[in-house]
């Protein structure tokens, strides 16, 4: 009995060396193990089996409170997986920026971009043929000069939320979303604005991007951290199910455009298939997503105008800044149009601060380093997950100071023109940046100008904003909330107005 136990315990002991002797090779041949005796950046302490991972939890504000703690650059660990988090502007633009080319990959996402999506949803594709081909259809229908000339579509359909504004103030977010749909609506599809938000398109497109965000939040789905789970009968089932559901959806969209007259994004990609060297499955995929991306009550267009609302809603004296160079620019007798952009470096400051105060994307999308990178110190090596944390960027008290102050003027310099030296990443980082964003850009502009030049917005009496009342998500949109909508004008010469083109004769 006595031999048995020694026994025993030996092969206990041996098991147990065995064990340390793997973690220690894991270690050194991990990437935390640094390249050439250079340390990865500082980061919380690790924790058994899945170490120091990102918190599941609040993210944005988590990871904000570890920047301040550990430095601007932030990393963790999910098994033998680096994640770098970037927490000031400076880190931004030396890395995310001027290293871009070595974070133009993206980590694989099993779970939303390849079971979900399989492989076709441009914003997760990985580094190669394929994204080059999906980059290039995009890019040659959104780059600047071809965004301008939407610019007359989106001002008639701001109008258009304007009306929406002045019959049911109370809906200004669904009112928001209906205008980010009738815009991407026309730009994908050439299809005219939807009746309302319960046309049934819209009610599919929006349950098809509620689904992306879940499945694209971090730890979201075992499968990402355990792949082989992917390969167990029945496993991800519903993620399946709901990629032929949204890839129908997509097909049937492509083949009702070629009846469609005027021009649109999927009319031209089946007019240049050779050109972009995309399948049918592609071709509907892509025009799917830049759909479901400017239509979803989370879109980018949709969330920053609601920004804008709560923003002006909060900070009366900063609206009145705008409102005094909007009388100044524009006057009563017309409606502000994109040839008054340059002249109304106020308005600009608002709208960036707005968007700095509450970022529309809060975690940012991941990029995956694909060579070393160094940067004061510290690697960040080959294989990195890396994320420029938008709410993170958006506290930096070197780049911001008094960051949580709402403060529109320290956009502007000592003669109050837009400042050339500031930058606060809106729409990504580096060859990843979101291709929409000249579009989003055009869409925020008119509503803002629009919306000040009719309304004064204000808090209602006994029922204040809660300004911190967004979703935990990647896209986050902030909680039903109250305004006053104080019209600038009489209201019939206001309608008339949105409704003959802005001037009145």
């Amino acid at each position: 009995m006595e031999t048995f136990v020694t026994s025993a315990n030996y092969a206990a002991g041996v098991v147990a060396a065995a064990f340390v002797v793997l973690l220690v090779m894991f270690y050194k041949m991990s990437p935390l193990a640094g390249r050439k005796g250079i340390p990865l950046p500082p980061g919380p302490p690790a924790r058994w089996f899945w170490c120091n991972a990102l918190p599941a939890v609040n993210i944005c504000h988590t990871l904000t409170d570890m920047v301040r703690e550990y430095g601007p650059i932030v990393s963790f660990r999910q098994g033998s997986q680096v994640i770098i988090v970037i927490g000031s502007i400076e880190a931004a633009i030396d890395i995310m920026e001027k290293e871009g080319a070595s974070l133009v990959d993206r980590p694989r996402s099993i779970a939303a971009g390849e079971m979900l999506s399989n492989g076709m949803r441009v914003v997760l594709a990985r580094y190669g043929d394929r994204l080059r081909r999906l980059r290039k259809a995009v890019h040659t229908h959104l780059q600047p000069k071809a965004a301008e000339t939407y610019q007359d579509m989106q001002r008639e359909h701001a109008m258009d939320f304007i009306l929406d504004m002045v019959n049911d103030p109370k809906s200004h977010q669904k009112h928001a979303h209906r205008y980010a749909v009738s815009v991407i609506l026309r730009v994908a599809y050439g299809k005219s604005a939807p009746t309302a938000n319960t046309d049934p398109e819209i009610v599919r497109i929006r349950r098809i991007t509620e689904r992306f965000q879940v499945a694209i939040r971090p730890g979201a789905y075992l499968v990402d951290r355990v792949p082989l789970l992917r390969y167990l009968p029945g496993y991800g089932k519903q993620l399946y199910e709901w990629h032929n559901e949204e890839l129908e959806f997509y097909r049937h969209q492509l083949s009702r455009d070629q009846n469609i007259a005027g021009s649109s994004f999927t009319k031209t990609l089946l007019e240049n298939t050779e050109g972009h060297q995309l399948s049918t499955d592609e071709m509907s995929y892509l025009a799917g997503t830049l759909f479901a991306a400017g239509s979803d009550t989370a879109s980018r267009t949709a969330v920053g105008i609601t920004a804008i609302i709560m923003a002006a809603a909060c900070h009366p004296l900063a609206q009145a800044k705008v409102h005094e160079e909007l009388d100044m620019v524009i006057g009563s007798d017309r409606a502000p149009t994109f040839q008054d952009s340059s002249s109304l470096p106020q308005l600009h400051a608002f709208l960036l601060e707005a968007l700095r105060w509450r970022p529309i994307v809060r975690i940012g999308f991941p990029h995956r380093a694909t060579k070393d990178i160094f940067w004061q110190g510290y690697c960040i090596p080959k294989g990195a997950i890396v994320y420029g944390c938008h709410w993170t960027l958006s506290r930096d008290p070197i780049a911001f100071p008094d960051p949580d102050v709402f403060n529109p003027q320290r956009w502007l310099d000592s003669e109050g023109r837009l400042k050339d030296d500031m930058k606060f990443i809106v729409y990504g980082f580096g060859r990843r940046v979101c291709p929409g964003m000249h579009l989003a850009n055009h869409s925020l502009y008119i509503n803002l100008a629009l919306l000040l030049w009719s309304f004064r917005i204000a808090q209602r009496p006994g029922a204040p904003i809660n300004t911190h009342a967004f979703s935990d998500a990647v896209i986050a949109h902030a909680a039903p909330f109250e305004i006053e909508l104080i019209p600038r004008m009489k209201v019939a010469k206001l309608t008339e107005m949105m409704t003959t083109n802005g001037r009145m004769d």
